[in-house]
């Protein structure tokens, strides 16, 4: 049976350990320095003649709510302004050659929760350059940080448009005074999704990592225990060993070990467990959902996509991103900014975009991503629509995979036949790793 838990340099790596970037769910393995902003522009003019939908990503620095604990006293509050001038620089820069009329139907703010007055100061920027929808038409997240989030800040940022939160467990850190006890308290993420719901929110997302030394599988369980009696919408689980860019230690801070594979397979299955056992559907990627979530109906409507940020309802947008790290990904082009602060402000200091590096769709590379992405949408593939769309023979063109998922309908995790790849309830958990087997294939260009 294939597992999708194996270490680095086994059968298969699992798409959030090595493979993708759990921050942005793109191949940045393959992203190189012969891309840059000249490349990104010409894309974005492309997306204004064809008035192509929008959606946008804004990252702010994962150091940012230390950042803001500490300016008082260390007088680094002019350091978060000059990031945030830099900012809107760039959304200056990008914005004057995108269409004003082109919807932005997917927003999401990401990293650092900003005070309400940088809120002010950011949307008031974007909203000056984009076509944001009205109504709630739009799907606007924002990730929030447990310990520098209250009722004020919730109720600020639903007055913005955002309709979906995503609200992140920290770590044990100094907050906690390393008390396990605080780790296991519900009572602040309660509170927060007490807000969410007071103020009507849409959709309420948890993340909760896994793989610490100091957790245990009975910790684990207990605290997801009582992360599922809220009753989020969604669940986002990520392992400790890569997490997402905003749970990164800063640097200078002290690297935390991990605990034993065997621990941490256990949690991983935990996870699982117990999420199946509360009517969760695992799409994939760590994403857990609720039936009736707006991810899970448009799976069943097969409107589901996967995208550079995530799962998503609108795969057909061009996505901006917009901040250190934040990438783009406009039809076959992908881009990524430096992720060094100096560089940043360098670059937008001399009315240049700081795009360091991305890459392009080659033609295989767009076969192998489309039956990637279908799979883990749909949970099925129809392998005659893949034949016709690129006038290939499957099973010769990914000939090297064919054996395996004969294996995999052997082993009841899939249905295998020459029209259909059907991913079974057995092989639900396993869809990141059945989907990668496609990634390490290079295709036969023979055909």
């Amino acid at each position: 049976m294939l597992d999708i838990f194996h270490n680095p340099g086994e059968f298969v790596a699992r798409c959030d350990q090595g493979v993708l970037d759990p921050n942005c769910h793109a191949d940045t393995q393959k992203f190189h320095h012969g891309i840059g902003s000249l490349d990104l522009l010409r894309a974005v003019r492309v997306s204004r003649q064809k008035r192509r939908p929008l959606s946008l990503n804004v990252q702010l620095p994962s150091s940012l709510n230390a950042s803001f604990c500490t300016a008082v006293a260390t007088g680094e509050h002019d350091a978060i302004e000059q990031y945030l001038q830099r900012l809107g620089h760039e959304i200056d820069l990008v914005g004057c050659h995108l269409d004003p009329q082109q919807r932005v139907e997917q927003f999401h703010l990401g990293g650092g929760t900003p005070t309400i007055a940088h809120l002010q100061q950011l949307m008031s920027r974007l909203r000056s350059r984009f076509n944001f929808l009205q109504h709630e038409c739009g799907d606007y997240s924002v990730d929030v940080d447990l310990h520098h989030t209250d009722w004020s800040t919730m109720g600020a940022l639903r007055d913005h448009g955002f309709n979906h939160v995503s609200i992140g467990v920290p770590d044990i850190d100094s907050d906690c005074d390393m008390s396990v006890a605080c780790y296991q308290n519900p009572a602040p993420i309660h509170s927060l999704i007490d807000a969410a719901r007071t103020f009507g929110y849409r959709s309420i997302n948890v993340d909760l990592g896994f793989g610490h030394a100091w957790q245990t599988p009975d910790t684990f369980a207990r605290k997801l225990t009582t992360i599922i009696e809220l009753e989020p919408d969604r669940l986002m689980l990520f392992d400790y060993a890569r997490p997402p860019r905003r749970y990164r230690p800063m640097i200078g801070d002290r690297v935390r070990a991990l605990c034993s594979q065997d621990d941490k397979g256990a949690m991983r299955q935990i996870c699982f467990d117990q999420l199946d056992a509360a009517g969760y559907h695992y799409i994939g990627m760590g994403q857990f959902v609720r039936p009736d979530d707006d991810l899970a109906i448009a799976q069943e409507r097969g409107r589901l996509r996967r995208t550079c940020d995530g799962f998503s309802r609108h795969g057909y947008c061009d996505h901006i991103g917009f901040g250190l790290g934040a990438i783009s990904q406009i039809d076959d082009l992908y881009t990524q900014n430096t992720d060094a602060i100096e560089r940043y402000q360098q670059q937008l200091d001399r009315d240049q975009l700081p795009t360091s590096r991305g890459w392009r769709f080659e033609a295989g590379d767009q076969i192998r991503h489309t039956v990637m992405e279908r799979l883990a949408c749909d949970q099925e593939l129809d392998i005659r629509a893949i034949e016709r769309r690129y006038g290939l023979i499957f099973s010769r063109y990914f000939s090297s995979v064919w054996p395996r998922l004969e294996q995999l309908n052997r082993d009841g995790l899939i249905e295998l036949t020459e029209r259909f790849i059907s991913i079974l309830p057995a092989g639900r958990q396993e869809v990141d790793a059945i989907c990668s087997l496609f990634e390490k294939d290079s295709g036969d260009a023979r055909h």
